[in-house]
């Protein structure tokens, strides 16, 4: 396909062949994380990972992923959006390739910064030629499909991931994704339309870099700081970021073409979306970050089988997206998205009531409760995102709604995530106090760091257990046997009480992680409620309406940029 879009004067014919081409890309580039999830075990068994190890192994891919978009996504504007893509999906496909073949920790956390990297170039992509490629009356509906497959992907990484273990290594979860990417590739080609930005502005390439130092040097903090401690690493970060991020808002404000207009978030319209967005991920990413581990440890599912019981979430996604679609244009976008965020805080609500006690249908409800609010709340603030930038820019949009998506998932790990360790640890101390379990020394401190590592204590004294009573069995008198046969009793006894223990820990932490998500969740609510405008412009607005909303969005975003030559701009290319 060589014709660039800006030229057709109808609109693309084959613009939902090439949707699905840009969903599909989407898809393999959320897979690379939630996938992981699930392979973690089986990597960190073969590699001999530590926790840090491991950490840094998932979150080796999040950091280059939102400090480049917005950079990158600038870059994609001027030269070739297709172009971006695709070079993204040959990064990203190497860095898989890579991914598998290493057997150190070094080399997985650097093939997964390949991939983050590959990603950055990817994601804002996606959403520019979505934009650029479908005319406003339609490109509501397919922000709705981008957004349903976004919440498809979510629940798919640890079906396919669990499928794949089920014959093969956890090399096998990076190598799926070279197919797909090689078929995206192919399908961009063919299907895709070229498409840039219709202004020769110079790239505003010094606030490009500051955007990257603060937006990575934040990303840094939010994971060392909860997971490793509040050390000189931590602070050093956290003071680079802040320092970045002021130094960018500086230069961005004095910049002719700067990079992102930051008096965009003046609209109340365009920031309460984009908080909406870093907050649903919060909640999304911190709950199924513990949801997978409850899943896989304390109900015994293996990957498959936990694959396979998140697909509630994905197929509820795809209802809430289906219900957007009909509802924002006629009650507005103001009540879907707080409807979206209700029912998300509602779902982790209902997790609350989880206990020792609790079985995977006790999960059902509020998987899909949570599903159709990803499906209710996500699709408007994306599509208020994106209508908040002209044509030039589509490429930045696309980077600043992802970015927003990216800081929420990371913080929602970080300190969700921190939450439930903490309260595993402390719960564990109790649980095994009361139960008056005798554990060999720094057992407990063992099992404190993770619920994988409870269990494996778990099995380290019934495999104990099961020596002893060997060991009885060829005793050479009555009274040796006899003595040593008790021993192993206690030991099968202190085994059981250990697992139970380490079980109820983590099912109470996950409970208590819960209600700390669904009152961050539920505040953030009534702040984006607050924020977005009772009757605003909306790309989802029915047909007659759309010319007017075009103009009065197009208006709002000049008196924020307040840039003539933009709105002259806009006006040709309209």
């Amino acid at each position: 396909m060589n014709r660039p879009v800006e030229e057709m004067k109808q609109p693309y014919a084959r613009r939902w062949w090439a949707l699905l081409v840009l969903c599909l890309s989407l898809l393999i580039i959320v897979m690379a994380n939630t996938a992981l999830t699930v392979a973690a075990p089986d990597m960190t068994k073969d590699l001999g990972l530590s926790s840090s190890d491991l950490q840094w192994v998932i979150d080796g891919y999040t950091v280059p992923y939102a400090a480049l978009m917005l950079l990158l996504g600038a870059i994609g504007d001027k030269y070739s959006r297709r172009g971006a893509l695709v070079l993204g999906l040959v990064v990203f496909g190497a860095g898989s390739v890579a991914g598998s073949l290493v057997d150190s920790s070094g080399g997985v956390i650097a093939a997964r910064a390949v991939m983050g990297f590959g990603a950055a170039m990817i994601m804002p992509a996606t959403l520019s030629l979505l934009a650029a490629t479908f005319p406003k009356a339609e490109r509501a509906k397919a922000i709705v499909l981008w957004t349903a497959t976004a919440g498809l992907a979510i629940a798919a990484g640890p079906l396919v991931a669990g499928a794949l273990l089920e014959d093969h290594g956890w090399a096998s979860t990076f190598l799926i994704n070279v197919p797909i990417a090689a078929v995206a590739i192919v399908g961009a080609l063919l299907l895709v339309p070229p498409s840039k930005a219709g202004h020769s502005n110079r790239i505003d390439y010094v606030g490009g870099l500051l955007s990257v130092v603060w937006t990575g040097a934040l990303v840094y903090m939010i994971i060392q700081g909860p997971h490793f401690g509040w050390d000189a690493k931590a602070i050093s970060a956290a003071v680079v970021a802040g320092v970045g991020l002021l130094a960018f808002v500086a230069w961005e404000l004095r910049h002719p073409h700067p990079i992102l207009n930051v008096r965009r978030f003046l609209d109340r319209r365009f920031s309460g979306s984009n908080l909406a967005v870093a907050l649903f991920f919060l909640a999304v990413f911190g709950a199924f970050y513990y949801l997978t581990q409850h899943l896989q440890f304390v109900l015994g599912y293996n990957p498959l089988e936990t694959g396979v019981r998140m697909l509630p979430l994905a197929g509820a996604v795809f209802v809430g997206s289906a219900l957007t679609g009909y509802l924002t244009p006629r009650i507005g976008m103001k009540i879907t998205v707080s409807a979206g965020m209700v029912a998300g805080t509602v779902a982790l609500a209902l997790l609350t009531q989880v206990d020792a006690s609790s079985s995977y249908g006790d999960f059902v409800a509020p998987l899909i409760v949570l599903g159709l609010a990803i499906g209710l709340a996500l699709s408007p603030c994306t599509d208020a995102i994106m209508g908040a930038f002209p044509e030039s820019e589509l490429g930045v949009g696309g980077a600043v709604n992802d970015t927003s998506l990216e800081l929420g998932g990371s913080l929602g790990i970080a300190i969700l995530g921190s939450v439930l360790a903490s309260s595993y640890s402390s719960n564990l101390a109790d649980a095994a106090a009361e139960s008056g379990t005798k554990l060999p020394n720094g057992a407990l401190d063992t099992a404190q760091d993770s619920v994988g590592a409870g269990y494996a204590v778990a099995q380290g004294i019934g495999d104990k257990a099961h020596e002893v009573a060997g060991q009885a069995a060829k005793a050479t008198s009555p009274e040796q046997a006899a003595q040593l046969k008790g021993q192993a009793e206690q030991l099968a006894q202190g085994a059981g009480k250990m697992a139970d223990a380490v079980g109820s820990a983590f099912s109470d932490s996950v409970a208590h992680t819960s209600l700390v998500g669904a009152v961050i969740l539920g505040v953030g609510t009534v702040l984006v409620a607050a924020l977005l405008p009772r009757k605003s412009a909306s790309a989802a607005a029915v047909p007659e309406d759309a010319d007017a909303d075009a103009a009065d969005a197009d208006a709002a975003d000049a008196d924020a940029a307040g840039a003539d030559e933009a709105v002259r701009e806009r006006e040709l290319q309209r």
